[in-house]
């Protein structure tokens, strides 16, 4: 374990046991390191690790402070993260996806109101039967955005926004080479906006899985048939 890595620690175990809470300003420099046994180097360079991850925040001129540790501002580092993804590790992506978006989904069912079902609605209406790839992608994105911000939990709405990256690409690709893919995405946002509209979270959670599933397999097809090595494990 690094120096560095030891202050981070220390400062974490504040944190965690209470005596820094969120909103808190941390003591001077000279007095936390003292209080720390660590030098003033070292504490620096943790203070300046753990703003990174939005852990503390650095204010000039005025201190720093611990963040409010919302999920929402904890988690925003992983989508900066994933986008450093490799290719072939898409399918696992896509794997972390239809494990917790069917979830959300059978979530929102018992929570989402009938003004957000409407709005829902009325954007596939808008965007209509034969859509561009580029629309219907980005309706995709908003359309299971505002599903999961229905479930009520923040951390499940983080975790998924953070993957939309690494899999944006493998569903532009699928619409514009599977055969009827436009077709087949309307049919089954339609049928998950049926399952929340009579409040049936299963049915909910087996439409999403249904739907995530698709971009999967075709992936996994598309993968084996270029030659790209062995079929990846689920």
């Amino acid at each position: 374990m690094t120096v560095t890595d030891e202050a981070i620690g220390k400062i974490k175990g504040m944190i965690v046991s209470g005596a820094l809470r969120p909103g808190d300003r941390l003591p001077r420099e000279s007095e936390l390191a003292a209080e720390l046994g660590l030098s003033r180097n070292s504490l620096r360079e943790a203070v300046r690790a753990l703003s990174l991850i939005r852990i503390l925040d650095v204010r000039q001129g005025d201190g720093t402070y611990v963040t409010s540790l919302d999920p929402q501002v904890l988690l925003e580092s992983l989508s900066f993260l994933v986008d450093f993804h490799r290719d072939d590790t898409v399918l696992e992506f896509l794997a972390v996806r239809r494990i917790l978006e069917p979830a959300a989904t059978a979530m929102a069912a018992a929570r989402i109101t009938e003004d957000q079902l409407d709005a829902l609605d009325a954007a596939l209406d808008a965007l209509g039967e034969a859509p561009s790839v580029e629309e219907l992608v980005a309706s995709d994105l908003e359309f299971h955005r505002g599903i999961v911000r229905a479930s009520g939990n923040t951390v499940l709405c983080s975790l998924l926004d953070g993957l939309t990256g690494p899999t944006l690409r493998a569903r532009v690709r699928r619409g514009l080479t599977q055969e009827d893919a436009i077709g087949r995405t309307l049919y089954e946002h339609r049928a998950i906006l049926s399952a929340l509209r009579d409040r049936d979270a299963e049915a909910a959670r087996s439409w999403a899985t249904v739907h995530v599933a698709g971009v999967e397999q075709w992936l996994r097809s598309t993968s084996r048939e270029a030659g790209r090595g062995p079929d990846p494990a689920p």
